[in-house]
């Protein structure tokens, strides 16, 4: 059985392994009532009475809900709903579009999932068009399914069609990192310039600036980042903008 331990322990785990999540991320006693409830997110799953890895990478957990993930770097998106992706369509039909969310299949869009959408006003995205979404649903019998606006408040949050700007891949890891509001590249780029920024954790990025000068600063930034620290991103980032 694999402890979580303390806060600051990586704990790397594969398929198979029994994680232990009566204790929290600070290593004290039992989840509160606040907390009782367990959520389980990608890689891991409740067999029986346990609860098991099913992907190998790093175990994560947060004690403000109780939520357990695993993070791993794998090749492939595989969806997971609720998780936001950016995605580029590639077909229309009758009833919505056809988008590229690097799956093994592509996701559907309905016609009506936007912010506003009416059977008389809806939206028309062109093929090539880059989305920021959400997915909704994602199981093995569907296709999965996008949504680009919030179903519980009607609002977009975002969420829809992203207009200029340049998108680009990178790894599952990173882009999981990037979703981090501490993201330590994206400190020192905001710092420094403004930008816009859209973050998908299928591995895909949109970044948006005034000149295309900057959009390539920023993209470079980032995808040297992946292994870096705090502090050597901060100085990547100022060598990059000295040789801009």
């Amino acid at each position: 059985m694999i402890d979580f331990g303390m806060a600051d322990t990586k704990v790397v785990v594969i398929p198979g392994d029994v994680i232990d999540t009566s204790l929290g991320g600070d290593g004290g006693g039992e989840p509160t009532e606040r907390n009782s409830v367990l959520r389980l997110g990608p890689g891991l799953a409740q067999i029986g009475e346990q609860v098991s890895a099913v992907a190998a990478g790093v175990l994560h957990n947060s004690t403000d809900n109780n939520q357990w993930w695993v993070v791993g770097n794998k090749r492939r998106y595989v969806p997971s709903e609720g998780e936001p992706v950016v995605g580029v369509v590639v077909a229309r039909h009758g009833e919505g579009y056809r988008v590229d969310i690097g799956s093994a299949h592509d996701a559907l869009l309905p016609l009506l999932a936007f912010e506003g959408a009416t059977r008389r006003n809806k939206p028309n995205l062109a093929i090539g068009a880059v989305v920021y979404g959400r997915v909704v649903v994602a199981n093995s019998v569907m296709d999965p399914e996008i949504e680009c606006y919030n179903s519980h408040t009607g609002k977009s949050e975002g969420y829809g069609e992203l207009s200029g700007g340049f998108m680009f891949k990178c790894s599952l890891g990173l882009a999981r990192r990037l979703m981090d509001a501490k993201a330590p590249v994206l400190n020192a780029l905001g710092s420094e310039i403004p930008f816009e920024t859209a973050i998908g954790l299928n591995g895909r990025v949109w970044v948006n600036t005034e000149t295309p000068a900057t959009t390539v600063l920023v993209t470079n930034a980032i995808k040297n980042s992946e292994f870096l620290s705090a502090k050597q991103c901060k100085q990547m980032v100022k060598e990059l903008l000295e040789k801009q």
